[in-house]
């Protein structure tokens, strides 16, 4: 009954979903500006593109006793193998890779496969949920976007297929020496981090054998129960720049994967679909028609979003992080929008904790992440003005 009923709901949603608005206004998503006049089927191309992870219906028992749905309780999850999901694309096979509707391989059907919802995927439902378990959420309960960021990270560390850093931001703070160090660690002169640092260009920039690919996620809270309208400028200019991911977060109890703005209307991919699970063949392959959503982008004024969010970037190297680095401080000191985080060289001494401090990839300052891994998005540092 429950499936039923939620399909009935897709169904009439997504039909009374309008086609993109034909509008003079600069279209972003992801980092690319768009012409919605003159360069509409590029746009919705690209927003096809991008996967798409749905509540998903009879797959394996998670824990082999749990549910076999996520129904109601896993779109932030869903929400972030989006933004992950993202974050491994670019890092793959790049930004610029567009889905052609051929029979997956290679690159793009290792990343499918990363995500399927079996418990030996890196990134499924089932590693995710019981990963939370050990971090006191039990199956079926709901994440906030820090939570699911959190689970994330530790998951990386397993995937050395991607071989990336993950740093979640905590304090609204980015510290510029913590993730020199994290991106570093592990990679001397003699590691062989070179020779897939560039991923699908090959290993042309001698600086990668010093860089881990970097996936930076800044969990934040831009108001109380309404955000803050002093920072919706700045969260617009989180999906201009070229290392954007997009954001996880949405309204209430509702998770959404941000990946653009036009005008006042941020664009999204929603989870709230349940599909039949996927079961890869005998031969691996996948079906992967229903990992791309179908239907026109779903908008909603920037104002109805949750102030509770989670902000990611892609760096694929070390330039490209300090080309990230530069953008920011410039957009802090522009004037006319509120930062809603800061970048410094090094943690100031009021976050600073001496006697906790590990960078290494399988651990961050481990003081700092419990102090919010349990919060539910209600502890973290209101920003206001």
């Amino acid at each position: 009954m429950m499936d039923a009923a939620t399909l009935t709901y897709d169904t009439l949603r997504f039909a009374d979903t309008p086609d993109f608005p034909e509008t003079a206004e600069p279209v972003w998503v992801l980092g690319r500006k768009y012409s919605a006049l003159t360069e509409k089927e590029q746009l919705l191309n690209d927003i096809t593109s991008r996967l798409w992870f749905t509540y998903r219906r009879n797959f394996p028992a998670i824990g082999g006793t749990g549910p076999t749905s996520d129904t109601g309780w896993g779109c932030m999850l869903r929400c972030g193998q989006m933004i992950f999901a993202q974050a491994l694309l670019c890092r793959h096979v790049g930004r610029d890779w567009r889905w052609d509707k051929q029979k997956p391989q290679g690159e793009y059907l290792n990343i499918l496969t990363a995500f399927v919802d079996k418990k030996d995927s890196y990134y499924s439902i089932h590693q995710i949920a019981q990963m939370g378990v050990g971090e006191g959420k039990y199956i079926g309960q709901w994440y906030g976007p820090n939570t699911v960021a959190q689970v994330l990270r530790k998951l990386a560390a397993f995937d050395h297929w991607s071989s990336i850093a993950v740093h979640i931001a905590m304090d609204n703070t980015v510290v510029i020496d913590e993730i020199r160090r994290l991106c570093r660690a592990g990679n001397g002169e003699n590691s062989d981090a070179g020779t897939v640092c560039n991923g699908y260009t090959g290993a042309s920039d001698p600086s990668c054998a010093l860089w881990k690919p970097l996936v930076l996620l800044i969990p934040l809270r831009l108001g109380l129960s309404e955000i803050n309208e002093a920072y919706i400028e700045t969260l617009k200019h989180c999906f201009m720049v070229p290392q954007s991911l997009g954001v996880i977060g949405g309204r209430p109890n509702s998770a959404h994967y941000f990946i653009g703005y036009v005008g006042d209307e941020l664009i999204y991919l929603d989870p709230h679909t349940t599909q039949p699970a996927v079961e890869p063949s005998d031969c691996s392959f996948i079906e992967d028609e229903s990992f791309h959503c179908p239907h026109p982008p779903c908008r909603m004024h920037v104002s109805e979003i949750d102030p509770s969010i989670a902000v990611g970037f892609f760096c694929r190297s070390q330039e490209d992080f300090e080309d990230w680095c530069q953008q920011i401080k410039k957009l802090s000191l522009s004037g006319g929008a509120l930062p809603m985080f800061e970048v410094v060289d090094q943690l100031p001494l009021h976050l600073s904790n001496p006697d906790v401090l590990n960078l290494t990839p399988d651990s961050s300052d481990a003081d700092r992440l419990d102090r919010f891994f349990d919060s539910e998005d209600e502890e973290f540092e209101i920003l206001s003005l």
